[in-house]
């Protein structure tokens, strides 16, 4: 029997209109669709008048859920990976599946799409030919502060996301290593209430007070040394 496919299915981060049309092709055509919170996704579906078997991949029954979605691929029926917004594999347990398939001799196909850290990049202005994503910072004050050291010892512009509450404790702790450097934040990219502002991280962090911040947040510093010219 030959082994089905997987495919690495982007959805959209917001706006539902970012699904493109290979995605929604894909999301028909397969046989099972492996998402983070089935509700979630079904909802997605359903807008799109899509009817196919959900199942959950989360990163709590990542392993025995996984053992099961491998054996549907290897009895030749086709998979779509997705995850609740964006493309999976970033800050989520989606690139264990896709190591397993691969390890297994399984074809997976990636369907890209919309991306908070490209989306935020694209339109913050500052220079991206190379960037260092690190997900969510440590939660812990001392461990937060010496990530973001390492980091800005790399010379690199650096993206990361961060929650409504605590995003404010974390623009306070750049503005500790950055200093009054400009950053910029991007909160519920393509959604209604988007918003893209730039400025001091202290002067941020008071806009997006605990409390008062709603939405996910991308936060973008931009890397501080300009790259020498090319001879």
């Amino acid at each position: 029997m030959t082994a089905g496919t997987l495919y690495v299915v982007a959805t959209p981060i917001g706006n539902l209109e970012d699904l493109t049309l290979r995605a929604l092709r894909v999301l028909r055509e397969v046989d099972l669709v492996a998402c983070e919170d089935t509700r979630r996704t079904r909802g997605l579906l359903s807008h799109f008048d899509v009817h196919v078997p959900v199942t959950s991949y989360f990163e709590h029954n990542k392993l025995a859920k996984g053992e099961v979605i491998l054996r549907a691929l290897r009895d030749g029926r086709s998979v779509a990976l997705v995850t609740d917004a964006g493309t999976p594999g970033i800050s989520d347990p989606g690139f264990l599946l896709v190591r397993a398939a691969r390890e297994a001799g399984i074809s997976v196909v990636p369907v890209p799409g919309p991306s908070a850290v490209v989306a935020a990049l694209s339109a913050a202005g500052v220079p991206a030919d190379r960037f260092v994503f690190d997900g969510f910072l440590p939660v812990k004050p001392g461990r937060r502060l010496h990530r973001l050291e390492m980091l800005r010892a790399l010379e690199m512009t650096v993206v990361c996301y961060e929650s409504p509450h605590r995003i404010a404790a974390t623009l306070q702790a750049i503005g500790q290593v950055w200093g009054d450097a400009d950053i910029v934040v991007a909160r519920e990219l393509t959604k209604q209430f988007e918003e893209i502002v730039r400025g001091p991280a202290a002067v941020l962090g008071e806009r997006f007070a605990a409390g008062a911040a709603r939405g996910e947040f991308t936060v973008i510093i931009p890397r501080t040394r300009e790259e020498p010219s090319e001879e």
